[in-house]
């Protein structure tokens, strides 16, 4: 599905999205509203890249952040509804992960968390490892990721 066929089909449900991003840095927000007339459908995008604007912008707790890392489930999780909260939003996608160079034996390079939160809806949450692509890579295909669980919602 296109973006501009995520939007139609979100307008067409009456729903507005917002996004939650990290390792994107509003890549997601920025191929949404790169098609004309998207501001009835998308409401707001969170580029929450520090911990610090995790917790203050979408109210990832500290304890999570200090259990399980930025690069996690729970974090994505709750970046997830935390967009949804903060916003106008029925639907948010979240994104934090390790775009690289780097990472580490436990949290590699290429490693993603994606979250899918919708109103009167259990969150999605997934990890993917897309391995070592290089930073470009990793958050191209995190960004076509984050558009492809959207459109599934949506479908």
């Amino acid at each position: 599905m296109t973006v501009a066929e995520i939007l139609a089909r979100a307008r067409g449900k009456g729903l507005r999205i917002a996004t939650a991003e990290s390792c994107t840095g509003g890549m997601i927000a920025a191929r949404l509203t790169d098609i004309a007339g998207s501001s009835d459908v998308f409401d707001r995008g969170f580029v929450t890249y520090s911990n610090a604007a995790k917790q203050d912008m979408l109210g990832v707790r500290p304890a999570t952040l200090e259990a399980h890392g930025a690069v996690s489930q729970e974090v994505a999780t709750e970046m997830a509804t935390g967009a949804l909260r903060n916003s106008l939003a029925n639907i948010a996608v979240s994104v934090t992960g390790i775009a690289g160079p780097g990472g580490s034996e436990h949290k590699p390079e290429g490693r993603v968390c994606f979250g899918l939160a919708q109103k009167g809806a259990e969150t999605l949450v997934e990890t993917i490892d897309f391995g070592p692509l290089g930073r470009d890579g990793v958050r191209q295909v995190s960004v076509e990721h984050a558009l492809d669980l959207l459109a599934r919602a949506l479908d």
